[in-house]
């Protein structure tokens, strides 16, 4: 099944045999391949992330760099946290990456959601956002907020996410 609209960047869902997903990316990872590429693309919430990758990642789209002890323990108190890997079976590559705090029970925030730049532009963004939905949902989690860049302002709302009512700060809600 694809998941998203008729402009979905998905080429294909379910590419890697079940037990190579699960071995690689953990239980619920969704797999997938691009319309004009062959890459295979992994969202996990299970695989481990390497922090210095992860920093690496951080730094390539342009954010400050973060005490790596402090990110592991933000990481620890994140309710989701969600990792887009370019698989490879040799030496999977970390491409994107998103989190969520909040109460586990009623409401979440998205927070860092970031893609290389090499891979920006392809729907990447688009499905870890589409993944983070539905294993919020299916957590039970009726309310869904999204604190982002004023650069950034458009690709969320291309995807039907709505400007805080007074238009003055980047912040997004989302109801299940």
């Amino acid at each position: 099944m694809i998941l998203g609209n008729r402009r979905s960047a998905l080429k294909k869902t379910n590419v890697l045999d079940k037990s190579v997903l699960e071995k690689f990316y953990g239980a619920d990872s969704f797999d997938f391949t691009l319309k004009n590429d062959n890459s295979i693309f992994v969202c996990s919430k299970l695989k481990e992330l390497d922090l210095i990758e992860l920093d690496q990642l951080l730094q390539t789209v342009g954010w400050s760099r973060r005490p790596i002890r402090r990110v592991k323990r933000a990481l620890q108190f994140s309710i989701l946290v969600v990792g887009l890997w370019k698989h490879d079976e040799k030496f999977p590559r970390l491409v994107g990456f998103a989190r969520c705090t909040g109460d586990g029970i009623l409401e979440a925030t998205i927070w860092d959601v970031a893609v290389n730049p090499v891979y920006q532009g392809l729907g990447l963004g688009k499905e870890i956002m589409k993944y983070i939905l539905r294993e919020l949902k299916i957590s039970g989690i009726s309310k869904v907020t999204l604190f982002a860049d004023a650069g950034v302002v458009r690709f969320y709302k291309n995807q039907g996410w709505t400007l805080e009512p007074k238009g003055t700060k980047c912040a997004f809600w989302y109801a299940n």
